[in-house]
């Protein structure tokens, strides 16, 4: 229970620190104001990106004992890229569990780490946008039509950028 009251009280904190110094890419809020230990992002697809002008929405679903393990991050919006899982799932670096890897691909240091904030997780997200790794991919077929066939991989995404901007 004392782990799962850190977790909320350094939530809050980072929430409320959001509110107060807003970052430029992304706005961060509660999904349902009773649960700190779930948020919804919406990212601004980088400039000078393929992503550049979308409007992506992200749910983050952090544990009780967060900052100790990573949360979950999920793209809700429809999302084509190498290191997203088709259900929508961020495989980035920073959001496997601690330690080791044990398939030696990840340094230690490479994962998470307690140190990381809402902040830091987002911005590390706007960046995959930025420049996928494609040597340890999440959705096969993405990382194959990046390599292989670029001009379809950018039309396919300026599909889903346009239909981002559209009001529902």
């Amino acid at each position: 229970m004392a782990t799962e009251t850190h977790a909320k009280l350094l939530l809050q904190k980072q929430l409320k620190e959001l509110y107060r110094n807003a970052v430029e890419g992304f706005s961060a809020g509660l999904v349902d104001e009773n649960n700190i230990f779930e948020w919804k992002v919406t990212i601004i697809g980088p400039v000078d990106t393929i992503y550049e002008g979308g409007v992506f929405d992200v749910v983050m679903t952090f544990p009780p004992n967060y900052p100790n393990s990573p949360p979950e991050v999920r793209f809700t919006s429809e999302m084509w890229h190498p290191n997203v899982y088709t259900d929508g799932r961020v495989c980035i670096s920073i959001l496997h569990a601690p330690g080791d890897d044990p398939h030696g691909y990840e340094k230690a240091s490479e994962r998470w780490l307690p140190v990381h904030t809402v902040t830091t997780i987002i911005l590390s997200v706007i960046s995959m946008l930025s420049s996928p790794n494609v040597e340890s991919p999440a959705n096969v077929d993405a990382a194959i039509e990046w390599r292989e066939r670029r001009h379809a991989f950018r039309k396919k995404v300026a599909r889903i950028v346009r239909r981002s901007q559209e009001m529902p």
